[in-house]
């Protein structure tokens, strides 16, 4: 069974983004057999519907064969699918608390890659709190990746929230996660990915 790979794009993001598209060359250039399926949905930016949406594209797929990759919003919403699902989460520099650090942009926005825009409002909070996990149940189905540099989200937070968890923590870096393509051999085994570059099968 070829492993299912779910990248969440972040709060103002897309499947544009740079990490999303240095993952897909890099499954890309995997041989075919080898090949994850790789989905990268363009997430609504109401909490619900989002969540709901990947819930969706997940349902026949078995718990094993599957892994989410999120990156700030959408690594809460990957704890969020994997709790709910029994899957596997890697977080990158993830949200951990998007009702308190969304604050600040109540009101109009825009998506940096698509330019759609949208409101933040009330309604907004009320949905990330409702899909808020207290504390992860499978924490060795979680590798977290954070950078010390992130200046929009309290990189601590997250080394807390999982602590029980597989970690990568680097001084330096930004949001974005700096360098983030050097990482993905670790990412692809962490999902599963045979191949001929060493990956080996992790449950």
């Amino acid at each position: 069974m070829l492993p299912t790979i779910v990248y969440l794009h972040g709060f103002r993001s897309s499947p544009a983004s740079t990490k999303a598209r240095e993952l897909a060359a890099a499954i890309a250039r995997l041989p075919h057999a080898e090949r994850p399926r790789l989905h990268v949905p363009a997430l609504t930016d109401r909490p619900a519907e989002a969540m709901a949406s990947i819930l969706a594209l997940v349902g026949d797929v078995s718990k094993e064969a599957l892994t989410f990759v999120g990156s700030s919003l959408g690594g809460y919403y990957a704890t969020c699918a994997a709790e709910k699902t029994g899957a596997r989460a890697i977080l990158i520099n993830p949200a951990v608390r998007p009702a308190d650090d969304l604050a600040a942009y109540r009101g109009p926005q825009t998506n940096l890659y698509t330019g759609a825009r949208f409101d933040v409002t009330d309604r907004h909070f009320e949905e990330l709190l409702a899909l808020a996990v207290g504390s992860i149940t499978r924490p060795w189905r979680y590798l977290l990746f954070v950078q010390s540099g992130d200046k929009v989200l309290a990189y601590r937070d997250a080394i807390a929230f999982y602590a029980a968890a597989w970690q990568s923590v680097e001084g330096g870096g930004d949001h974005a996660y700096q360098d983030f393509a050097r990482h993905i051999p670790t990412i692809l085994r962490f999902c599963g990915v045979d191949g001929e570059a060493g990956f080996v099968r992790c449950t």
